[in-house]
């Protein structure tokens, strides 16, 4: 069964982005919007998806748990094959992206963009999240904020993940890149921030 997809963009561009959602957000939040309007503005062609759990909350009205872990990877490997693996680059936000770390060298992927990468659960230090990214082959941008309560500045920078990951750090920010009002800077500055990062990144594939 087709996946359905929201796009952004021009129909034909130098690199296609599919982004899926995080674990407790659609794909159409102003986080989502601001990232999949701003690539479309830089002249990528971008779609998103909903995994089967969103989906079911977009027209039941219930909440329900995130899919399986195999269930959500069917469905980004169907939404792969439904636009097509050539100059495809993937990830999403938190739980989406990490989804697309976990294929991503399999499908051979151009590139991987996480936005918030949930490197442990929340009062937790799961290391089932981090394991393929010590080994990940796959050019990667993570946009990461310093206090980011699921991986911040001081726990990630021990890690020694693979070559092939950058990080872009927003100063201050949370899982969201929002960073605290006295710190002096703006959520919209942080987001430019992690999209003109992305724009660099994207520029190198």
């Amino acid at each position: 069964m087709a996946v359905e997809l929201l796009w952004n963009g021009p129909q034909k561009s130098r690199l296609t982005i599919a982004l899926a959602h995080s674990a407790g957000a659609p794909m159409d939040t102003p986080f989502m919007e601001f990232f999949a309007e701003g690539f479309a503005g830089l002249g990528y062609r971008v779609a998103r998806f909903e995994f089967p759990f969103m989906a079911a909350r977009r027209k039941g009205g219930h909440r329900k748990p995130p899919d399986r872990q195999p269930v959500m990877l069917d469905i980004w490997h169907e939404v792969i094959a439904q636009i097509g693996s050539d100059a495809l680059v993937i990830g999403g936000k938190s739980m989406g992206g990490r989804m697309a770390s976990l294929i991503a060298d399999e499908v051979k992927a151009r590139g991987l963009l996480c936005l918030g990468y949930p490197f442990y659960g929340a009062g937790r230090r799961d290391t089932s999240r981090i394991e393929h990214l010590l080994t990940l082959q796959t050019p990667t941008l993570i946009c990461q904020g310093t206090r980011d309560a699921m991986g911040g500045f001081e726990d990630i920078s021990a890690l020694k993940l693979a070559e092939s990951i950058q990080i872009h750090w927003a100063e201050d920010g949370d899982h969201d890149l929002k960073p605290r009002q006295r710190v002096g800077k703006t959520h919209d500055q942080n987001l430019t921030g992690a999209l003109d990062a992305a724009e660099a990144f994207l520029a190198t594939l």
